[in-house]
């Protein structure tokens, strides 16, 4: 079962897309916001549709201690949103420091800093993404409903 896991951002929206066994998540895609959620989830929905996804799985910001702030709530109402758009099953799962786990692979990956830097700015979203869609496949993968 193939899986997209996506990392919302105010300004992009990391993709990452499991493979068709729902085992391993790679990075897929960067999505642009363009000011118009209805444009943005329109995008997703296309990437639903070329992978052959089965679910979407959005990332859920939660607080360090595990309680949903204002970010995890916007989180929330997207993920309902996305879900009427991309017309498969939309699961939310914690992302709390995947983005700094998706940097610490880039800065480890022998790129020089000036690089490293310009990878950053539309990669750490999409690796974001594939970190977190890692976790949940990880989790479900353990409880056999992978």
């Amino acid at each position: 079962m193939r899986v997209v896991g996506v990392d919302l951002g105010e300004r992009r929206v990391g993709v990452a897309v499991s493979d068709s066994e729902g085992r391993l998540a790679s990075p897929y895609e960067v999505v642009e916001r363009s000011g118009d959620p209805i444009r943005d989830h329109a995008q997703i929905a296309r990437i639903v549709g070329e992978t052959g996804a089965a679910t979407v799985v959005v990332g859920l910001p939660l607080s360090l201690d595990g309680t949903e702030g204002p970010a995890a709530r916007a989180a929330r109402r997207e993920a309902e949103s996305l879900a009427r758009a991309v017309g498969v099953p939309v699961e939310t799962h914690d992302e709390r420091l995947t983005s700094v786990s998706a940097g610490r692979a880039l800065a480890g990956s022998g790129l020089r800093r000036g690089a490293r830097r310009a990878a950053r700015r539309g990669s750490i979203d999409k690796v974001a993404a594939a970190v977190m869609l890692q976790s949940w496949l990880d989790a479900h993968a353990d409880n056999g409903s992978a």
